[in-house]
C-alpha cells in the first residue's frame, strides 16, 4: 500500500522539525519540549482511548510514561535539588502509575488526572524562563 506523497512530506517535516528543536534547544527548552511531549502523549491516548484504538492508546500511555520516566524523572537532581526535586521525584512516580492503570482499566479519569497534575508543573517551569530571560538591550529604557 502507497502513501500519499503529501502524507509523507509532512511526517520528515514533523520529525525534522522535531529534531531541530531538541539539537537548538537549551537544558530549559529540552524541559520544556519533555512538557510539551507528555501533554500531547497524554491527549493522544486520551483520542485513541474515546475511539477504541486499543495500539494507539497503548503507544501514547507507554511514551507518556517514558517522558516522565527517562525524560524528566531523569533531569531531576535529586543530590542538590532538595525537597522540590523529591517532591517532583513522587509526583512524577505517582503519574507513572497512575498511566499505568489508566493504561490497564481504559481509564479516562486517570489520564485526566495526570494531565491535571502535570499542567500546573509545566507552566510553572514555563514561567521560571519569563523571568530569568534577559530583556533585549535598551528593553528597560522603554521600560
Amino acid at each position: 500500500m502507497f502513501t500519499p506523497v503529501q502524507t509523507r512530506a509532512s511526517s520528515a517535516y514533523r520529525r525534522v522539525s522535531a529534531d531541530t528543536s531538541v539539537v537548538a534547544a537549551d537544558a530549559h527548552q529540552l524541559v520544556s519540549l519533555l512538557f510539551q511531549e507528555l501533554m500531547q502523549s497524554i491527549a493522544n491516548a486520551r483520542g485513541s482511548m474515546e475511539r477504541k484504538q486499543i495500539p494507539e492508546k497503548c503507544a501514547s500511555i507507554s511514551q507518556a510514561i517514558r517522558v516522565l520516566d527517562e525524560g524528566l524523572r531523569g533531569s531531576l537532581n535529586l543530590a542538590q535539588g532538595g525537597e522540590i526535586a523529591e517532591n517532583l521525584d513522587a509526583l512524577y512516580n505517582y503519574c507513572i502509575l497512575q498511566l499505568t492503570k489508566a493504561n490497564a482499566f481504559n481509564d479516562d479519569a486517570m489520564l485526566r488526572e495526570v494531565r491535571d497534575l502535570i499542567e500546573p508543573v509545566s507552566l510553572a517551569w514555563k514561567e521560571i524562563r519569563a523571568e530569568v530571560s534577559p530583556q533585549p538591550a535598551g528593553a528597560a529604557a522603554r521600560g
